[in-house]
């Protein structure tokens, strides 16, 4: 560890075995750990943070290996190994915590929850991948679709469909600062090599959680053919509840924080009561 963890809102580090993962804390109370889905920046969180910090819980927010402040060049991606990069973190934040994941980081947390209960106090899924979606043509054709040589012109394109439904005020300036992030060395391949993600070890782990579960799904979440079936899918296997954000797509964290943050807030006071 290179860092000492302590409330403040600069980026800090934490060494993993091949790079460095990049995540800031603030606030004071029950640990809160904000981890984003592929292709994004923890700045995501940048509308709900607040507001948490605000109602007194401790929050860190966490780059993905491969994207924002963390390093490139990592030997592998997926959600094994950001399984490991979150509980690196809450270890490093002396735990336990709440774990708040939006679409793939929805399977690092369940892996996450599974491997180490002791750590992980609460789970929060937004708009959640915890198993493989469409078929393996689609995935293919995602692959070629964000290949490096293309992907940050292919993001921004895509990036505005996620977000059926309403848009944060600051949309454009945050899809630019994403794209901005992509064009640097290394970048546009790391976020590639993410795409190419299994979600199969996290379905055959969610028999293996225990801690308690928030599924919070966008209305018109276009990753998903009925985002309240999937949703409800996996709160039956993870005996959680569905919490359903209308005029949100995959994004309600930014398209609606005052929604998400009042259902997060419902939960977590039961999971991890602030003082």
């Amino acid at each position: 560890m290179t860092t000492t963890p302590q409330s403040s809102s600069t980026t800090q580090f934490i060494d993993r075995p091949s790079g460095r993962v990049a995540y800031e804390v603030s606030g004071h109370g029950p640990l809160v750990v904000l981890v984003p889905g592929m292709g994004d920046l923890r700045q995501s969180y940048r509308l709900l943070a607040p507001l948490l910090i605000e109602a007194g819980y401790r929050v860190a927010t966490s780059d993905l290996r491969g994207h924002g402040d963390s390093d490139v060049g990592f030997d592998s991606y997926g959600d094994e190994e950001t399984a490991g990069d979150v509980l690196a973190l809450i270890d490093a934040l002396a735990g336990p915590a709440v774990i708040v994941g939006n679409s793939m980081a929805a399977g690092a947390a369940v892996i996450a929850a599974a491997s180490r209960p002791d750590q992980v106090s609460g789970l929060a899924l937004i708009g959640p991948f915890v198993r493989n979606g469409g078929g393996a043509l689609q995935r293919l054709m995602l692959r070629v679709m964000l290949a490096p040589r293309w992907a940050a012109a292919m993001w921004k394109l895509y990036l505005p469909k996620l977000y059926a439904g309403a848009r944060p005020a600051d949309f454009d300036a945050y899809r630019a600062g994403v794209i901005a992030s992509l064009h640097r060395p290394g970048y546009a391949k790391a976020f590639s090599l993410t795409t190419r993600l299994n979600h199969d070890p996290a379905e055959a782990r969610l028999d293996g959680v225990t801690a308690p579960t928030l599924i919070l799904m966008g209305d018109r979440d276009p990753d998903f053919k009925d985002p309240r079936v999937e949703a409800e899918w996996i709160a039956q296997r993870l005996h959680g509840e569905v919490v359903m954000v209308n005029e949100a797509g995959h994004y309600p964290q930014s398209q609606q924080p005052r929604a998400t943050f009042d259902a997060l807030d419902a939960f977590m006071k039961n999971v991890a009561p602030r003082a």
